[in-house]
Formats: C-alpha cells, sequence, structure tokens
C-alpha cells in the first residue's frame, strides 16, 4: 500500500500555516479557516504532508475517542495530543475491504472554505504506533498545478524508525511501500521526510519539530 500523508502535530495552526508559507510552501486549510484543526501542505501526486493540532483535554479522551473511532484510537489520538511538535503518524491508502479487516472503518468527510466536500474512510490499528489506513479522497484532491516556491515537488521518502517487535506487524500494514525507509531502532516513529526538489535545508526555526531531508 502507498504512503498517502504524513501527520505533522503542531501547538498552534494558524501559526504553523504561516510559518510553512514563510518555508515557501503552498498551504491549505482543510476546512473553514477559523475553526479549522488540520491543513494540507498538497503535491501533484504522492504522499501529502497534514498539519494537525488537537482540542483541549484530548490527551485525557482514551475511553471516548475508542468509543467514537474503534479500539485503535484512543491511544494514538491520545498520542498525538501527548507529543511535543514534529511527525507523529502516517497513513496508508488502502481500500474499504482492507480497512475491515483492520479494524472498525469509520466514514468522514470535510468541508473546504469554498464549500466543496471531501469523503473518505479510515480505520485504526490496534498498535498505536503502526500507519493507519485511509481511503482515497473522494472526489481527488491532488491539484494538477500546485506550485511551492522552496521548488517542493514532492515527497521522496518517508523516514521510519522500527522497533524490531514492531517490525512485522508495519510490513503486514504497510506491505513493500517504497515511500518508507525502515531504521532498525528502540521505538517505532516518523524521523524525517525527504523532498524531491528543495536542493537546501529549511530554516528549523520554522518547521515546527519536523525535520526535512532535501534531496
Amino acid at each position: 500500500m502507498k504512503c498517502s500523508h504524513i501527520l505533522l502535530k503542531v501547538d498552534d495552526l494558524h501559526e504553523a500555516v504561516g510559518d510553512f508559507r514563510e518555508l515557501g510552501f503552498t498551504v491549505d486549510y482543510a476546512s473553514e479557516e477559523r475553526k479549522a484543526r488540520h491543513a494540507h501542505i498538497w503535491f501533484r501526486s504522492g504522499p501529502i504532508l497534514e498539519l494537525v493540532t488537537t482540542p483541549p483535554g484530548a490527551s485525557l479522551m482514551t475511553l471516548p475517542l475508542n468509543l467514537m473511532f474503534g479500539r485503535g484510537a484512543g491511544r494514538r489520538m491520545t498520542r498525538w495530543a501527548r507529543a511535543a511538535e514534529g511527525f507523529c503518524d502516517a497513513a496508508v491508502l488502502a481500500g474499504r475491504h482492507e480497512l475491515r479487516r483492520v479494524g472498525r472503518v469509520v466514514d468522514w468527510k470535510r468541508t473546504k472554505r469554498d464549500g466543496s466536500t471531501a469523503k473518505f474512510a479510515f480505520t485504526y490499528p490496534r498498535h498505536d504506533r503502526i500507519p493507519f489506513l485511509v481511503t482515497p479522497y473522494d472526489p481527488p484532491q491532488h491539484p494538477p498545478d500546485v506550485v511551492h516556491v522552496n521548488g517542493a515537488r514532492g515527497v521522496s521518502r518517508v523516514v521510519v524508525d522500527v522497533a524490531p517487535a514492531d517490525r512485522a506487524e508495519f510490513d503486514r500494514i504497510a506491505g513493500d511501500d517504497g515511500d518508507f525507509e525502515l531504521r532498525d531502532a528502540e521505538v517505532t516513529a516518523i524521523r524525517a521526510v525527504g523532498l524531491a526538489g528543495v536542493a537546501r535545508a529549511l530554516d528549523p526555526d520554522l518547521s515546527h519539530g519536523a525535520v526535512f531531508l532535501p534531496h
């Protein structure tokens, strides 16, 4: 399965959107700007970057989140809330039948500022550090003409530390997706994202904990 997106946890979404625009990215809010908790950095194809912030009190909501989104949701989403800024998770594209084999399928939609909607479904594996599964957006959302002034053309690799005990489950969910570059480590976590087209290091003071590797 191919990588769909990489989640980047930020403390203040609006500040982060401004900083990533200063880094030279085109950034779009996923919904109405004032209430948004997600923003996207799109490329013409391939994985995208999703800036995400969590609501107050989310770190204490393990049980409610399990009830809302399935038993794999609570630990995962409270981990996002408790984490420092930086890459916190990744998703892989899958069909609904594959989602059903892993956990509860949650149907979702987002309404953008222009009133258009995007529908998708997702499911969370029980193991909170393994990528979760999401269906493609309906309708497709990759813009044909997006331009980033820093030269970024797309995600070239997602560097992931994988603990030996997690490797079999990681491989079962992500398969042999070439987007992931796996490294042995004590704790499974997203460590860095490579960007094709970016020839120079991006200012770490503006990247909110995210580590980007120039091509």
